[in-house]
């Protein structure tokens, strides 16, 4: 699996010593992965840090249970919710069919199925609606490169490529392998008589699994509001633009 979030973040707050002792954390059989483990014990220890100096009840909680969960490797959410990520995947998935978050959404565009079709497949266009990306660019080989804002202000970056497309139809996509982040998705374009339906489906394994949408959540990032206000704006910005000739 790819690096999560939390891994970038704790790659950039722990130093080599840290990491060490992460390692040698006992090989239990349990059902969360050695790099979430690796990943808890380090957010779990910034946030118990933080929620004692600011007197945050909630963050101090939380902190623990991530620290408690990088110990034991064992998550009683995921033992809840029947989710293991400590099995291996395939090599050609982006994300796990067991695991990470799906989040869709749709809106209806006054423009013609092929002028949004055209700007969305123009992947360098997304940064003008979608908040969190910082830039994409784009090959001609269909990989790219995203950059983004991710919680607690850092920044990911991943390598994609397009894996099935249809004209006016469908762009479907997945990361590749070393990136900060494992997430795949599609858009499907459909023409109706008063516009295009856009609608977007995206799936991604969140910092720390399932735990990690929570967090997010704790720090103002909720990805499926985030997905319907990008949506609005994308509507806003081809509705402004000049129809094709």
């Amino acid at each position: 699996m790819a690096s999560t979030l939390l891994t970038v973040a704790s790659k950039s707050i722990a130093g080599p010593s840290v990491g060490r002792r992460i390692d040698r954390l006992p090989p239990l059989l349990t059902n969360v992965s050695s790099p979430e483990r690796w990943a808890s014990l380090v957010a779990g220890m910034a946030l118990t840090g933080y929620g004692l100096k600011r007197g945050g009840i909630l963050t101090t909680l939380l902190g623990g249970f991530l620290i408690y969960r990088a110990a034991t490797g064992h998550c009683p959410v995921s033992q809840a919710l029947a989710v293991s990520t400590a099995d291996s995947t395939a090599d050609n998935s982006a994300v796990a069919a067991d695991h990470g978050t799906r989040v869709d959404a749709s809106i209806v565009v006054k423009k013609s199925v092929a002028e949004v079709y055209r700007f969305w497949r123009d992947f360098e266009n997304l940064p003008r609606f979608m908040t969190h990306l910082i830039d994409v660019d784009t090959t001609t080989d269909g990989r790219s490169r995203w950059r983004a804002k991710g919680p607690l202000r850092l920044k990911v970056e991943w390598n994609a490529e397009i894996i099935e497309e249809k004209p006016n139809q469908l762009i479907a996509w997945k990361s590749l392998p070393g990136s900060d982040v494992d997430t795949a998705g599609s858009v499907h374009f459909q023409q109706l008589s008063e516009g295009t339906e856009v609608r977007v489906e995206l799936k991604y394994d969140p910092p720390v699994g399932r735990l990690g949408t929570a967090v997010a959540k704790l720090f103002g990032e909720d990805p499926r509001r985030q997905l319907a206000d990008d949506l609005q704006r994308f509507r806003e910005v081809m509705e402004k633009l000049p129809s094709a000739v």
